[in-house]
């Protein structure tokens, strides 16, 4: 059976339709929300009395509408009763004169005046008539002590089909707030007590009920104000002050258009509305808006978009003009210095990094090297300490596979490999670079020598592609050439480990009975703490060193 939905009781007012939920030949179920209209004081969503199939919708977006305007035409499934869809006939309930001698009131001014003399009282506001459930109070918009006027809003409520704002019924000061953000409450709950000058008792707002005249006293003004004459409903329209502006206020004070559900889906994400940009009319708010809001602002906290969201959390570093010291010059980041820095950044505020520092005496192994250096010339290559130290790391990775891992997304398991690749870091014009030797426990010192020499040279002159620097183990960082004593280098996530090599030196080494001048080599060790720890890692220097100080050991 066809049946039509009409707007239920809005009061005296009209209502925008700003989204219409469904379309023709949808099936809808009972309850079920179909059109969105907003008014001066609230959103409300117009649910369907029964299940049963869109025929047919008779509003489009931007109408304005009253009570009992025809919405949608739907075929009721069988077997349920028809809605009542009439309007509610308020027109038993015309205007009555301001108070109950109705025409005697013109000739007793001098007793209409005398409530105007009295010294200032505390009324009492309640919630109106907000139908037969309840409703959350969501925000509160004054304070104790706010001073206030007629129409202004108070405080704003959810319910489940409509967010709304409840406006002073008179002007005074906030003497008392009765309610709590989040307490649920219905018609005639008790929210604040008001102070108002004498007289304003005889001045209700515009929201009273005129042929209750008891209720200036509870405080209880707000059901709506039945049918007036025209004439004087337009005279009241002239006097009444404007209403703020429609949606109910995010907690930074501004307006924000929004619905029900969109202001339950922001308080579940944490999201402040007015931060929200709208995408719907009149920029209101809708679900995509905030999930597009969320969306962003997980991926820039993930990508370090911004100094904010990268610093997970931590404050940002101020911004100064340092033209005001002197000249200054500013130069663009080349893309490999910027994809540089932020996988270091990355690595840096995931990875609980400790260091581990050793010395390895070399004197045996420099003597080796430079002896082998006419058979390393004859095959076309430059015999450094490089190759040894990437022989000593694969076999040690080998030995202690603890190192050769990576910690699995969830946090739970570790990914064992069964292969040897490592990186080794190359300075370059253009930033750092990290080519990777595949299979190094593989390959002899003078395979690893021309084939280290080879990627570096690639990099230098950016001919190695991003495979060429994919798969890495491990990492070896050398500062050999430059100097220094120790560093702290950066674990290259997902790998665990990365040793840094600072240059060698000669240094006096008690043997026992005298001190003895012996080439050592500094190392420093960083390595995730969450998969190595630390008597892991001082086991590994110290298997290094032995390692580097007898080469011959590794053939065994």
């Amino acid at each position: 059976m066809s049946e039509v939905i009409k707007v239920p009781g809005i009061g005296e007012g009209e209502g925008e339709v700003i989204e219409i939920l469904v379309k023709v030949g949808d099936k809808v179920e009972a309850e079920q929300s179909l059109v969105t209209l907003e008014s001066d004081k609230a959103s409300m969503e117009i649910p369907s009395p029964r299940s049963g199939v869109i025929k047919s919708i008779k509003v489009k977006l931007g109408d304005s509408l009253k009570e009992g305007d025809e919405l949608i035409e739907f075929e009721a499934e069988s077997g349920q009763p028809a809605a009542d869809s009439q309007p509610v006939d308020e027109a038993e309930e015309a205007a009555e004169p301001e108070n109950e001698t109705g025409e005697d009131a013109p000739e007793q001014p001098q007793e209409a005046q005398k409530p105007a003399k009295k010294e200032a009282t505390v009324k009492e506001i309640k919630i109106p008539g907000i139908g037969s459930g309840k409703a959350k109070i969501i925000e509160i918009l004054v304070s104790k002590g706010d001073s206030v006027e007629a129409e202004q809003s108070l405080l704003v409520l959810e319910s489940d089909k409509a967010s709304m704002e409840i406006p002073a019924p008179f002007a005074g000061v906030i003497e008392s707030i009765e309610a709590e953000l989040e307490q649920d409450v219905e018609t005639g709950d008790l929210i604040m007590r008001m102070r108002v000058e004498g007289g304003a008792e005889d001045k209700p707002a515009s929201s009273q009920t005129p042929d209750k005249p008891e209720q200036a006293e509870t405080g209880n003004e707000k059901t709506p104000e039945p049918a007036q004459p025209q004439d004087q409903g337009a005279e009241k329209k002239q006097e009444r002050p404007s209403p703020p502006p429609v949606g109910g206020p995010s907690r930074s004070g501004k307006k924000v258009h929004a619905g029900p559900a969109v202001r339950k889906l922001a308080r579940e994400f944490g999201v402040e509305l007015a931060d929200v940009p709208g995408s719907g009319p009149r920029e209101r708010v809708l679900k995509e808006d905030v999930q597009s809001h969320v969306q962003t602002a997980m991926k820039q906290g993930r990508q370090g978009a911004t100094q904010a969201a990268g610093g997970a959390g931590i404050p940002p570093v101020p911004e100064i003009d340092f033209s005001r010291f002197g000249e200054i010059e500013i130069k663009d980041m080349t893309r490999l210095q910027q994809i540089g820095a932020t996988n270091i950044h990355r690595s840096w505020l995931n990875v609980p990094h400790v260091t581990q520092f050793d010395l390895a005496d070399i004197s045996e192994l420099e003597a080796f090297r430079k002896g082998q250096k006419e058979v390393a010339e004859k095959v076309g290559v430059k015999l450094t300490v490089l190759p040894f130290l990437l022989k000593a790391c694969a076999h040690l990775l080998r030995e202690q596979p603890n190192f050769n891992v990576s910690l699995a997304p969830n946090g739970k398991q570790l990914v064992h490999k069964n292969y040897v690749h490592i990186g080794f870091a190359v300075d370059t014009p253009d930033g750092l670079m990290v080519p990777v030797i595949r299979d190094v426990d593989k390959k002899s010192l003078l395979q690893l020598a021309a084939e280290a020499a080879e990627l570096a040279e690639k990099a230098r002159n950016k001919k190695l592609g991003a495979d060429g620097m994919q798969g890495a183990c491990f990492t070896i960082s050398s500062l050999g050439h430059i100097g220094g004593t120790y560093f702290t280098p950066i674990v290259n996530a997902p790998e665990v480990a990365i040793l840094g090599v600072s240059r060698a030196s000669m240094q006096p080494v008690w043997d026992g009975k005298a001190f003895q001048p012996r080439l050592m080599l500094p190392l420093s060790l960083s390595y995730d703490h969450r998969a190595i720890n630390g008597a892991a890692a001082a086991l590994f220097t110290k298997r290094l060193g032995d390692l580097l100080g007898d080469i011959r050991s590794m053939l065994l």
